[in-house]
């Protein structure tokens, strides 16, 4: 599937706007729509439900979006949070110089710590051109720091900086001994929470693959340091299962890479990358990485805090290490439309859309239709009745029944229910599957205990 394709059927089908779009829009931003929302839900509960309610050492927390300053000092992020930057002398278009390596110049090894000198080398021997003008008339590579500054209070001055948030993480880091204090957990248990997180991109692209605001799902798994190659395997395989049996995503489109020793952040001991195949190629979809003790002991020596853990059997205090399984819902959900839109053959040449999601992903679970519009007092009956019970359904009347399941289809919606004139005797209606297209008759009085039984 290519991406355009994937970004007209999401516009069109109000999955996800471009920004601010009445005023001519803003770069790489989007807006997500009335299914978008509820996507995006559904992909942030199920997260929830298997990763904090089903697992027994899990706690969940919400931290703010700004933070002291100096939180950002003692996790590295001011030093160490930046990318490459090479500018264009001809357009002044800015570009990340080791993604533009990666884009131009093949079976070339980057990592994090691959100088400047030998990325300008790289690109000055293989004559790489400005993807804008066409140029090849590049400035020297410097350091740009991906953090958001904004000033806090009354003076917009140097004084007042402060930072939007580029991880969740930090925050959990900062209520670790709150969190530990008031719940008496015992190693290992873990920290989780969604929310939103913003990086000052060089070049974001890829529709809603790289944003500069962006919502994590991020769990810090404290452990004692012996336990930690077995934690991390573990949560590994949770991640799988949770990508191949609940999410339901083509094995084949899934591979794990781990992360060689050149390669590893300052951070980390060991990290894999769990990537997807999108339409712009094998990318990051999640990541699970060892942090080992190292932002518990940065925010010890900067705050001076009691960051350590008394372990009550051995009366000994230890700086837990940590396992970090991190995935972004914006990712996730963009990888889940590329595996589940297909635009299927049927017969006498035509086609439909069809959104093949999980129903428990699926925007709505259900839709009513009344035949004709002189059913319409009868077919909001059953459709009042179903979201009564919380069962996500919506009503539709516009445009002929075959449209109508055309369109439910195409949003992803599982179930068709369609009130016609035998349903006011019979008290049946027609169900009909989105993935057959098959058709049965159901009685109105078990629709919700069917619908549930789905979940």
């Amino acid at each position: 599937m290519i991406q355009e394709q994937i970004v007209n059927f999401l516009k069109n089908y109000g999955f996800i706007f471009p920004n601010s779009e009445i005023y001519g829009g803003l770069s790489n931003a989007w807006d997500y729509g009335p299914l978008g929302v509820l996507l995006k839900k559904n992909i942030k509960d199920l997260w929830w439900k298997e990763f904090i309610i089903k697992d027994p050492f899990a706690i969940g927390i919400d931290s703010s979006i700004i933070v002291n300053p100096n939180v950002w000092k003692a996790s590295g992020h001011l030093s160490n949070f930046s990318d490459p930057l090479i500018e264009c002398k001809n357009c002044h278009n800015r570009f990340r110089a080791d993604k533009l390596i990666e884009e131009n110049v093949k079976d070339t090894k980057i990592t994090e710590q691959t100088d400047f000198k030998t990325l300008e080398k790289i690109i000055s021997d293989n004559k790489i051109k400005c993807p804008v003008c066409g140029k090849n008339d590049w400035t020297s590579i410097r350091t740009f720091n991906l953090m958001f500054k904004v000033h806090q209070g009354i003076l917009d001055d140097e004084t007042n900086i402060n930072y939007l948030r580029p991880e969740t993480a930090q925050g959990i880091f900062m209520n670790f001994a709150n969190v530990q204090r008031t719940t008496r957990a015992k190693l290992p248990f873990a920290i989780g929470q969604i929310g939103k997180s913003f990086r000052n991109e060089i070049t974001p692209g890829n529709f809603i693959f790289r944003t500069r605001e962006f919502e994590q799902m991020e769990l810090e798994y404290f452990v004692f340091p012996k336990d930690a190659d077995t934690i991390f395997d573990e949560q590994l395989k949770k991640i799988q299962n949770f990508i191949h049996k609940i999410l339901q995503i083509n094995q084949h489109n899934i591979k794990l890479r781990e992360h060689k020793k050149d390669e590893l952040s300052h951070y980390s001991n060991r990290t894999i990358d769990i990537e997807y195949h999108f339409p712009h190629g094998w990318k990051e979809l999640w990541g699970i990485a060892n942090r080992t003790d190292y932002d518990l002991k940065s925010h010890i020596k900067h705050s001076n805090a009691n960051l350590w853990y008394l372990d009550p059997i051995t009366n000994q205090k230890i700086i837990p290490y940590v396992i970090e399984p991190s995935v972004g819902v914006e990712r996730l959900l963009y990888a889940l439309i590329n595996d589940k839109y297909e635009i299927e053959k049927l017969k006498d040449d035509e086609t439909r859309e069809v959104l093949r999601l999980p129903y428990q992903l699926a925007p709505y679970k259900a839709a009513v239709l009344p035949l004709v519009n002189k059913l319409n007092t009868e077919a909001k009956e059953v459709f009042e009745s179903l979201v009564s019970v919380g069962i996500e359904t919506i009503y539709d009347t516009s445009g002929s029944i075959g449209k109508r399941y055309r369109r439910q289809d195409a949003i992803g919606t599982p179930f068709c229910l369609t009130f016609d004139f035998e349903s006011k005797d019979d008290k049946k209606v027609t169900i009909r599957y989105r993935d057959s297209m098959k058709q049965e008759r159901i009685f109105i009085k078990d629709l919700k205990e069917f619908l549930m039984n789905q979940r």
